[in-house]
């Protein structure tokens, strides 16, 4: 266990970190310096970091993976909150970045996409295996779970990806899924429709379905292959019904 002054030290040579590594230029920055304090405390932090990947990877099961995961992250978020209240643009951290990736398979996406958007804003990179962008891969991977999942990620959840990420260049299909995603996770806020509730919209479950029936049309003029075709048949159906029965 990490002592409350062990996480201290932790945290203040991450925020040193972040602070001197401050850089202006739209490419990944260096990792810390090896000759430095925070350096140092990184460069121990990695030898972990690889140490625990390896006995993630000596583990069959996928399943019985991720809760060793959320196991092993709780050793590096000292660091981790050091770097992202440090301000400015950090340095390359493939701690930050590998936890960022953890998070997203132990299904904690709050915290996934709080390091996605330090990874994004400072151009922190993804590991060659990914052959992603940081963005493409946040989208891709959270998208496929809420498609497969759909109580996973939260409509909140989805809509907050869809902003950090809507100005970064990707593929149309991985646009298409996360569309796709939201489309349906409108579909379901309008099948939930209490006209009762304090915060149902102005426009009713009408709203709801307009705006489902939006998300899966421009994603399936990005990719028609996406797999919305029989979503926008339904919403569709679900909309001429709707406004019949306010016009009669």
């Amino acid at each position: 266990m990490v002592s409350p002054f062990r996480k201290h030290q932790m945290r203040t040579r991450a925020q040193m970190s972040g602070a001197s590594e401050a850089r202006s230029l739209p490419v990944a920055p260096a990792e810390p310096a090896a000759g430095t304090p925070e350096g140092q405390e990184y460069a121990a932090l990695r030898v972990l970091l690889h140490e625990n990947m390896r006995q993630i990877a000596d583990i069959a099961s996928i399943e019985a993976r991720n809760p060793k995961k959320a196991e092993f992250a709780k050793a590096f978020h000292p660091w981790i909150e050091g770097v992202l209240s440090a301000g400015g643009v950090g340095a390359q951290d493939e701690i930050l970045v590998q936890n960022m990736i953890w998070a997203i398979d132990y299904r904690d996406f709050d915290y996934a996409l709080r390091l996605g958007a330090h990874a994004l804003e400072h151009h922190l990179v993804l590991p060659e295996r990914f052959n992603r962008t940081v963005a493409c891969f946040l989208l891709e991977e959270i998208a496929t779970i809420s498609l497969n999942q759909a109580d996973a990620v939260t409509h909140e959840q989805l809509m907050a990806l869809s902003a950090m990420t809507s100005d970064y260049d990707m593929p149309d299909p991985a646009r298409a899924k996360l569309l796709k995603a939201i489309g349906r996770s409108f579909a379901r806020k309008a099948e939930a429709f209490d006209p009762a509730a304090d915060n149902a919209p102005a426009g009713g479950k009408a709203s709801f379905v307009d705006a489902a029936l939006s998300a899966c049309r421009r994603a399936f003029a990005l990719d028609s292959n996406v797999g919305v075709k029989k979503d926008i048949e339904r919403l569709d159906r679900q909309m001429k019904e709707l406004t019949r029965d306010h016009a009669g």
